[in-house]
């Protein structure tokens, strides 16, 4: 398994980073709030999962081990995909699904993208005894609220390198997009709708 990769960023893309590791871009695949941490040109460290399928091999890139192990073991829930399990990673932190699942929280797991409320509450009964309790401080109850999308689309629009006058032209472009969805708007999608807004503008 590659655990992580090190080495300076190449490209910086909506879905994903390129890392240079020993003069080969290594694709990485990651949420838009790991992306938002990374700049071009600037080294990077990202802990990575491999996942293997008969026609693919997708490197999943998380800000820290943390991250890491929870998209994994979210994954040994029957229903969850490496798609899926990267999408509760980007709406929610791993403690706050940790509390998320102690406290059988199911709007909270309704806020990700694809996850309805039948498959919130099968996840609770799966996930209950694999996530294990909460690290942080935070009783489960007061548990932080996930960035809104609009907080996600402006940090990931800066941290592929748009100025913050550009970052919110964006937002403003894909809004009428957003309050449009069905349910929480789904990030990834928004924010390859922003950098056609930004293109064209240009």
């Amino acid at each position: 398994m590659i655990a992580f990769v090190s080495g300076p960023i190449a490209s910086l893309a909506p879905d994903g980073a390129v890392v240079e590791v020993g003069g080969i871009g290594i694709a990485v695949q990651c949420a838009p709030n790991t992306l938002s941490a990374l700049r071009v040109g600037q080294p990077a460290r990202i802990a990575t999962s491999l996942v293997v399928r008969e026609d693919s091999l997708t490197l999943y890139g998380f800000a820290d081990e943390d991250e890491r192990q929870t998209f994994e073991l979210l994954q040994t829930a029957s229903g969850v995909g490496p798609r899926l399990a990267q999408a509760m990673l980007a709406v929610h932190s791993p403690d706050a699904l940790r509390r998320a699942v102690a406290s059988a929280d199911e709007k909270a797991l309704v806020a990700v993208p694809g996850i309805g409320k039948k498959g919130a509450q099968k996840l609770l009964i799966e996930l209950k005894d694999r996530l294990g309790a909460p690290v942080g401080t935070a009783p489960a109850s007061a548990a932080p609220a996930a960035p809104g999308w609009r907080d996600q689309l402006q940090t990931a629009l800066i941290g592929l390198g748009y100025a913050p006058r550009e970052a919110d032209e964006a937002v403003t472009a894909v809004t009428p997009q957003a309050e449009a969805a069905e349910g929480a708007p789904q990030v990834g999608t928004l924010l390859r709708a922003a950098l056609q807004s930004l293109n064209k503008a240009r």
